[in-house]
């Protein structure tokens, strides 16, 4: 490989680095964001509130988590929580699951979505 090419390959390689850093969020910012959240939900497991235990979010089936009474339209939804799907639902809960019972309208900066998500993969396990 000529040294121009391996340095091209080598620029747009550690520029995608940057740009998967960036898109991973800041866990410590994403916990200030919780505070939304924490009125209605806990992160210690098998502690429900108005929400769900988020505790073993990731990987989780939606309308799964024991002892909270959920919506038939959360039940059925059919999905697993992974980033892709909590960034959907996040963004926008009533239009992910017409029919849920979260009344929170959704998170519509990218970068707070960002934070939240690196935090609620850290502090759900």
């Amino acid at each position: 490989m000529s040294r121009t090419l391996f340095s091209a390959v080598a620029a747009l390689a550690f520029g995608l680095g940057i740009a998967n850093a960036h898109a991973a969020g800041d866990a410590a910012e994403g916990k200030k964001s919780f505070a939304k959240c924490h009125a209605c939900h806990q992160l210690v497991e098998g502690k429900n509130g108005v929400g769900p235990s988020l505790h073993g979010l990731f990987g989780r089936k939606a309308g799964t988590a024991p002892g909270y009474k959920y919506s038939s339209a959360m039940q059925s939804k059919g999905v697993t929580w992974d980033e892709a799907t909590l960034r959907q639902y996040l963004t926008d809960p009533k239009g992910f699951v017409p029919g849920n019972k979260m009344a929170f309208p959704g998170i519509k900066k990218e970068s707070e979505l960002e934070n939240l998500i690196a935090y609620l993969k850290d502090a759900t396990k």
